[in-house]
């Protein structure tokens, strides 16, 4: 079994090199990954339906359904800028998952999540998410004409990073940190998430068992990606050579 996890390439149309990178990356893996996880804030925005994406999105959308119909597995994991991703991608066969899951790899029990809900003392941004996830929230944004709904997108994804950045970084590693420890204690194997935009590859060993907590990184200044290839968890650099 071969996955790879990604996140936070907080992409915002085609012009910047995380797009590039990603394109290149994503081609990388045409029948060579068995799943892909992309564990939220794939997109700096995210509303849409059935019949309408930012067109900035439409080629590494585009590229996404290609692998998929290569036999590869995609799942995606909602983060705090990235939600109701399901009107579109799960038409394709593509998973949605609105907040953390297990998830089984060769046996091996992962727990998988953005991780924006990780520190529960960040009580205004809690809210924030419930207003933005909200059924009347959803039903607002599916009347509103295209080209202001992505203007007010764009408002929106500020909005949340400011929420967001009301820890430091160091605080929420060491919350993550301590989040995947009850996690190991709970029966799982290893943890994944994202939002921290620290790339981190941790093991534990708890009760004679070996575990692995992953911050995944992101796609803005790291470039990084989780990958698991038979039974082993490796954290690499997807930018590649021009």
């Amino acid at each position: 079994m071969k996955a790879v996890f990604i996140s936070d390439a907080h992409l915002n149309g085609s012009a910047c090199d995380g797009h590039r990178y990603l394109m290149r990356f994503l081609d990388s893996l045409k029948g060579d990954a068995d799943e892909i996880f992309i564990v939220g804030d794939f997109f700096d925005f995210w509303f849409s339906d059935k019949d309408r994406v930012y067109p900035g999105f439409c080629d590494i959308v585009k590229k996404l359904l290609e692998i998929k119909s290569t036999g590869t597995g995609i799942s995606f994991f909602e983060g705090n800028h990235d939600f109701f991703l399901g009107d579109y991608f799960e038409r394709y066969g593509i998973r949605v998952f609105p907040d953390g899951a297990a998830i089984d790899l060769d046996g091996k029990k992962l727990f998988v999540s953005h991780g924006d809900t990780v520190d529960d003392s960040n009580t205004s941004y809690l809210l924030w998410r419930r207003v933005l996830r909200s059924r009347l929230f959803y039903a607002i944004q599916k009347k509103m004409p295209s080209p202001l709904l992505w203007r007010i997108s764009s408002v929106i994804s500020g909005m949340s990073r400011s929420f967001a950045k009301t820890q430091s970084s160091n605080g929420l590693v060491g919350r993550m940190n301590m989040f995947a420890v009850e996690r190991f204690e709970e029966g799982f194997d290893a943890v994944v998430l994202g939002h921290c935009h620290c790339p981190t590859l941790e093991q534990h060993v708890i009760n004679g068992r070996v575990k692995t907590f992953a911050i995944l990184g992101d796609w803005i200044s790291h470039y990084s990606y989780l990958l698991y290839d038979d039974g082993e968890f490796v954290m690499k650099s997807g930018v590649p050579s021009d």
